[in-house]
């Protein structure tokens, strides 16, 4: 019909316009069968509806529609009368600390145990001897403090033995991840703190 060809012309150009016309083309077709099929006598039924009125109806319900979007597209839009403020951030020059290598580690445990060994009348209890204890104490402390340097950890007044079970707690929880080791530089001063997950 010529409503589809104009739509067809229409659709590189007008979207919209090409709706409005399909959606009058869909009506009007849809009056045209009503008027020209032979209808049943429905009891109840107006005989005298004109289908046209539907048509008015339904083209006074689209204007209606129509002015509201156009209410609706003069509010202003993102991205097309004003853009979103955006914040960037240079990119972050950390450096993370270089690792604690078992060199340094012993390195630091050689430190302590000499210091210790200048301890050697203290008198070590069972509870003393207990690692899991050891474990324990270390961990309460360190959620007290953010961080403890390595050889705080251990009381070398305590003698030797005393120093051996703290030493093998603190690698236990190393083990574990219970707690993080490291250091600003290399053969610097060895840190230990909490682990994120604990």
């Amino acid at each position: 019909s010529q409503y589809m060809v104009y739509v067809d012309s229409m659709k590189a150009h007008n979207l919209e316009l090409a709706a409005e016309y399909l959606l009058m083309a869909a009506v009007l077709t849809e009056i045209k069968s009503r008027m020209l099929l032979p209808r049943s006598p429905i009891e109840g039924e107006d005989e005298d509806l004109d289908p046209r009125a539907e048509l008015v109806r339904r083209l006074i319900e689209y204007e209606r529609m129509k002015k509201a979007s156009i209410r609706l597209d003069e509010h202003p839009m993102v991205d097309r009368d004003f853009h979103q403020a955006s914040i960037f951030f240079e990119k972050s020059n950390y450096v993370s600390p270089p690792k604690v290598t078992p060199e340094d580690l012993q390195a630091a445990w050689v430190s302590i145990i000499n210091r210790a060994k200048n301890n050697r009348h203290h008198t070590i209890s069972r509870e003393e001897l207990s690692v899991r204890e050891h474990m324990s104490q270390i961990l309460r402390r360190l959620k007290d403090q953010q961080f403890f340097r390595f050889e705080d950890l251990f009381d070398t007044n305590k003698g030797v033995q005393y120093v051996v079970i703290s030493f093998l707690a603190v690698l236990e929880l190393a083990k574990d991840a219970s707690i993080e080791l490291s250091q600003h530089g290399v053969f610097s001063t060895i840190y230990v703190r909490l682990s994120n997950g604990v």
